[in-house]
């Protein structure tokens, strides 16, 4: 069925449409943004969106107003046509690609207390805390079983083939893996999975990853600490610092280097892994860069050689180490 103009506007932020078609913003404040007018050629930016009240205005052309405005203004759309082109941007035509992620995730979770392997694996990456593990979504795939939990509730194979979840052959795409699920806002868009063996150990369904992990949680934070991977946030929101977010490498795109800029004067503390080879190390000092020009303060985390915060945590360190590693944090 498709959605109404209220909820379009929920689900699609103005923001996230103009930055997918590569629009470049800069923050003017903790919720304006200001670049070049897509609707008309200039050299000056005068182009300003408040992504708060979802609303946009151009001083130069002297037009604003919301996401379907935009649309209609944009593509040259009557109002019906703007509707359809945002359902489809939505996916609405097809409403059950996301619930079946929500599905999936829900059973993978339901798996986790079930296998002893599974449970013992996230001790030896030290997440022992069941309220950590349930706020973060954290679950299990097993193998094996996906496909006819799924095709029970009335789900076609070609979905799940589609969607990634399963593999040709029937096979779950994640299996033997601890999961944890990426959202978008509100919406499930993929699923990281990590092998509890050595073979193959990261992987994701095909498509978007969503932006930075559990950002809805660290969003109104003036201090940010990120880091690589999954297991690093845990460990540290178990130590108490729950303003952590990652990025599921060191390299941000650019959903999540806006995150990151949506309040000025941010600090972000970078505690990426120190590499032997000194790859983390250099990572951190390459957006560093990329931070501060965009109007972020910066400090980068010397971690122990060898360690990442995960390892650094279930080799002995407390929260008290860790705050003493964010107070030496140096600047480029």
């Amino acid at each position: 069925m498709p959605y109404g103009v209220q909820h379009l506007k929920q689900q699609i932020p103005l923001l996230d449409y103009l930055r997918k078609r590569s629009w470049e913003a800069q923050p003017m404040g903790s919720q304006e943004f200001v670049g070049l007018c897509p609707l008309h050629p200039e050299s000056r930016p005068s182009f300003y969106v408040n992504a708060a009240k979802n609303v946009f205005y151009c001083h130069g052309c002297g037009r604003g107003g919301d996401l379907v405005r935009f649309v209609e203004l944009s593509l040259n759309l009557s109002f019906p046509e703007t509707l359809v082109h945002l359902n489809q941007e939505l996916g609405s035509s097809d409403p059950c690609r996301d619930q079946v992620l929500r599905e999936t995730v829900g059973f993978y979770r339901n798996q986790l207390g079930l296998h002893a392997d599974a449970c013992a694996y996230l001790r030896s990456r030290g997440l022992r805390d069941a309220g950590i593990i349930q706020q973060l979504g954290i679950g299990y795939a097993p193998g094996g079983m996906l496909r006819q939990h799924l095709t029970r509730l009335g789900y076609p194979i070609e979905l799940l083939l589609q969607r990634g979840i399963i593999v040709h052959g029937g096979q779950d795409a994640f299996y033997r893996r601890i999961v944890f699920p990426c959202f978008d806002g509100n919406r499930i868009v993929n699923i990281y999975g990590r092998s509890i063996h050595k073979e193959a150990p990261h992987r994701f369904l095909p498509g978007s990853r969503g932006g930075l992990f559990a950002w809805s949680t660290v969003a109104s934070s003036s201090d940010v600490i990120l880091v690589e991977g999954p297991f690093d946030l845990a460990v540290l929101w178990q130590a108490g610092f729950v303003n952590t977010t990652c990025a599921f490498g060191t390299r941000l795109n650019q959903t999540q280097l806006l995150q990151l800029c949506d309040q000025l004067n941010r600090m972000v503390f970078i505690a990426f892994d120190s590499d032997s080879n000194g790859a983390g190390q250099n990572a951190a000092r390459s957006l560093a860069r990329q931070l501060e020009r965009a109007g972020l303060n910066v400090r980068i985390v010397d971690l122990p050689e060898g360690q990442d915060p995960n390892s650094y945590f279930i080799s002995g360190a407390t929260s008290a180490d860790f705050h003493h590693l964010l107070h030496e944090a140096h600047s480029l």
